[in-house]
């Protein structure tokens, strides 16, 4: 079997979604993010947005490869709300990626039961109206090389349609491509074989 180089996310915010239960409304958001200083930037957004609220639960994934993840309840029973919006996330097989469910308690207790849903169902919802998008993992080589080889490194990346990340054009040249991971072998080794190119992994 060929190992997966692609993954699911979204690249924009979905809209704001609303599920109510027994006058508790629950606010569902799902936002791309890429690190843990995204992630508290958005939720800090959203207690600021709704301070009257009583729970402001989220799950979120990070990673392609090294998957990081994490649910957390809020002060709702164990289990009853974050484990629930990252199921979602696993459902939809998505990545890369914050669900927040924000409560105001309507009186009336929903049981565990009725939470589990309730926040899962908000999760859904916020995928449902989200743009998924398949990317692929890509691997980033830094290619150096004298300004005489530049015609020999374009040819490559011409040929190939490869994707230049930056690069640096003066006497010693510095490039860094984007390569699609099943295709970083092949394109080490042409690059490798090359008389006064070097290449490597950033």
């Amino acid at each position: 079997m060929a190992e997966k180089d692609t993954y699911n996310t979204i690249d924009v915010a979905s809209k704001e979604v609303l599920f109510k239960e027994k006058n508790s409304k629950f606010f569902g958001y799902a936002f791309p993010v890429l690190n843990e200083g995204e992630i508290k930037q958005y939720i800090d957004a959203l207690k600021k947005q709704h301070h009257a609220a009583s729970h402001w639960c989220y799950a979120y994934q990070i990673g392609t490869e090294k998957i990081k993840f994490r649910a957390n309840d809020d002060g709702e029973p164990n289990n009853s709300a974050g484990m629930p919006i990252y199921g979602q996330i696993q459902s939809f097989d998505v990545t890369n990626i914050l669900i927040v469910v924000v409560r105001y308690f309507g009186g009336i207790k929903l049981g565990v039961g009725g939470l589990i849903n309730a926040y899962r169902t908000s999760a859904q919802m916020s995928l449902d109206i989200s743009t998924i998008k398949e990317k692929t993992i890509n691997v980033l080589f830094l290619i150096t090389y004298d300004y005489k080889n530049m015609n020999k490194v374009m040819r490559i990346i011409k040929e190939k349609r490869l994707k230049i990340v930056k690069q640096k054009l003066e006497l010693n040249c510095e490039i860094v491509i984007s390569v699609r991971k099943k295709e970083a072998n092949a394109v080490f080794e042409l690059f490798n074989q090359l008389f006064e190119i070097k290449i490597k992994t950033v």
